[in-house]
């Protein structure tokens, strides 16, 4: 159900109703100032009546070109096909940070609500991308990585690229400086000296957003999707929200420090398959173990909490990457163990698992990811083990 530019709120008496005329992207931060106990009840819109929902599915872009890497690229007439689709079945697309603050708060979402988001800063995402989403209205987040941005790289936007995106939605966000593996010490290298490194990675693109754009959202993608506790905890302490690069939907109880995103480039532009991400719901789950970040030679598990609820448990389905479905074992009615067959070879593995609800028309989605080292990528939880 498409909000129009003309919104009639149905909690309001016929003589204090009002006609509210502005853009979506407006009438979403109207939404979200409102209180909740009004925000909460369903408003009109035209003649259709939009719902609230509590969580949200974000979409994630590199590339918009058909001649770069096709595993991190959407072809120009594959992004038009999304954004068109997004428009036609009622989609909405909302600014990130306002719809992460009232997520947070436990404010709610229009139904239907998506958000779009870009890494790396590539030329074209402006070439490509904005005209689409500038001519759609749809607002969208871009994490930039400043170092070839500071250095002229004509393969990346210029500020004065992003200060026009900024005036048609675009927010710009933290990508790091040089795009590194986060977790990977240099040759002799201390803890300490890492740790600086990483801030250093992190607060000079904070300096620069603030200099060069007058803001920051305070938002961070790690590189990689790659992160760990200390990391995480050193950007709560500075106020930031993350994301990593497993996919799943994000409500009030994500890890904020390493939110989920849904890749929708490469194998994973297919429309058909993208339908079902976009209508996916966050895992009732009142909690996960997983073993810490990284995998070895044996396979990795997992064990997933349930909250109570009537959830179609029995048709929980988990799929490792690279190795088809994984063994379940359920421990207790709301507890099940998820188990790979075989160890993840060196590099980044997931396990990703689905619930049908009680419609049959959305699935609930999980997933989580390991990082399975070899002997020379000096990653620091290894390299702290060996000293």
């Amino acid at each position: 159900m498409a909000f129009s530019v003309r919104c009639y709120f149905a909690w309001l008496s016929p003589t204090d109703r009002f006609t509210y005329n502005a853009s979506k992207n407006l009438q979403l931060r109207f939404l979200m100032s409102l209180p909740k106990t009004l925000a909460a009840g369903a408003f009109l819109c035209g003649s259709a009546l939009a719902l609230a929902q509590d969580y949200l599915p974000i979409l994630q872009y590199h590339h918009v070109d058909a001649n770069t890497p096709r595993a991190t690229s959407v072809a120009p007439d594959e992004f038009r096909e999304h954004m068109d689709y997004l428009k036609s079945a009622g989609f909405q697309v909302v600014d990130l940070p306002q719809a992460l603050t009232a997520i947070k708060a436990g404010e709610p979402l229009p139904e239907k609500a998506v958000a779009i988001t870009f890494d790396d800063a590539y030329r074209n995402i402006y070439e490509n991308g904005f005209p689409v989403l500038k001519e759609h209205g749809f607002p969208f987040t871009v994490f930039i990585n400043t170092g070839p941005i500071e250095k002229g790289h004509s393969s990346f936007l210029t500020w004065a690229q992003m200060q026009e995106m900024e005036q048609s939605g675009g927010v710009f966000a933290n990508h790091t400086v040089s795009h590194p593996y986060m977790l990977r010490l240099k040759d002799g290298e201390t803890h300490e000296q890492w740790r600086a490194r990483m801030a250093h990675e992190v607060n000079a693109v904070e300096q620069l957003l603030n200099d060069k754009l007058g803001h920051s959202p305070k938002m961070l993608a790690y590189p990689y999707g790659e992160s760990n506790a200390e990391i995480r905890e050193q950007l709560a302490e500075q106020g930031m929200i993350a994301f990593g690069q497993q996919s799943g939907v994000v409500d009030q109880h994500s890890d904020f420090t390493n939110l989920p995103r849904f890749p929708a480039a490469g194998h994973y532009a297919n429309l058909s398959s993208l339908k079902v991400k976009l209508n996916a719901k966050p895992m009732p789950l009142l909690s996960f173990e997983d073993q810490g970040e990284f995998a070895s030679h044996q396979p990795v598990s997992m064990t997933l909490n349930f909250q109570g609820g009537n959830y179609r448990l029995k048709d929980l389905a988990c799929y490792v990457a690279g190795q088809g479905k994984a063994k379940l074992e359920w421990l207790e009615a709301n507890q099940v163990k998820v188990q790979a067959e075989q160890a993840f070879p060196v590099g980044r593995g997931r396990i990703n698992c689905t619930m049908p609800d009680q419609s049959g028309r959305h699935y609930y989605w999980f997933s989580n990811v390991w990082i399975h080292a070899s002997a020379d990528q000096a990653y620091v939880t290894e390299k702290i083990k060996k000293n």
